[in-house]
């Protein structure tokens, strides 16, 4: 594990570009800095990183995950966490057990760079695996005071297609329909829009029946219908 998080800290610093760091700041309006690695080079280096060094049990895939995390000083060292709870060799590490994990880089990541990517890739495939388990805590994210684990509820199910649950989409949008939160509306939206894609008559009759919908979460998700 130590090995791991050694490289990754050692690799990010060999393709920083500090012309390009500034800029990327700006842009996700982070107040952790930047290195400057691009996206592309950041995959590639954990593709290889975490091929060169295996973990060999759960507790030591979590340690490695919380320590880029926790210890962060650039944020592309979180990027390469958030990749590390994805990476195909710990698919069978996915566990409901590991829903307190995403909790946590969740609320302390706190911006959508992190959360969309945790929400739709990370928190959705354990709710369609374990859905007796994940849908009644989701249930309770969606009227959590962190605005983020509300974007959470509403997002996890942008993969799902004929698998969603309409019945906890409903409620997770029902749940933040009157939320003032850019992030919150644009969730709405965004989760109605990609779930027309499947089902367009339901997204319809949903829209027609919520008059409340802001204008952002209607005109998102009545985008493609």
């Amino acid at each position: 594990m130590t090995d791991l998080v050694t490289a990754v800290r050692s690799g990010l610093a060999e393709l920083a570009d500090p012309a390009k760091a500034p800029g990327m700041r700006r842009y996700m309006k982070s107040e952790m800095p930047y290195l400057g690695v691009a996206s592309p080079e950041r995959r590639a280096l954990g593709r290889s990183l975490f091929a060169e060094h295996p973990l060999s049990d759960v507790d030591r895939w979590r340690a490695a995950v919380l320590t880029l995390w926790r210890e962060a000083r650039y944020r592309e060292e979180r990027y390469l966490a958030v990749a590390l709870t994805g990476d195909r060799r710990y698919a069978g590490f996915q566990t409901p057990a590991e829903l307190a994990l995403y909790e946590e880089l969740i609320v302390t990541g706190a911006w959508w760079d992190y959360v969309d990517e945790l929400a739709a890739n990370r928190v959705g495939p354990l709710l369609r695996a374990h859905p007796s388990r994940l849908t009644p805590v989701l249930r309770g994210w969606a009227t959590d005071p962190d605005v983020w684990k509300r974007r959470t509820s509403i997002i996890c199910q942008l993969g799902s297609k004929e698998a969603t649950d309409t019945a906890l989409l409903t409620h997770c949008v029902e749940a933040n329909v009157a939320d003032r939160d850019f992030f919150v509306r644009k969730a709405i939206g965004w989760a109605l829009r990609q779930y027309a894609r499947t089902a367009p008559d339901w997204v319809r009759a949903f829209v027609d029946a919520h008059p409340d919908l802001s204008p952002l979460s209607r005109r998102e998700a009545t985008k493609h219908l």
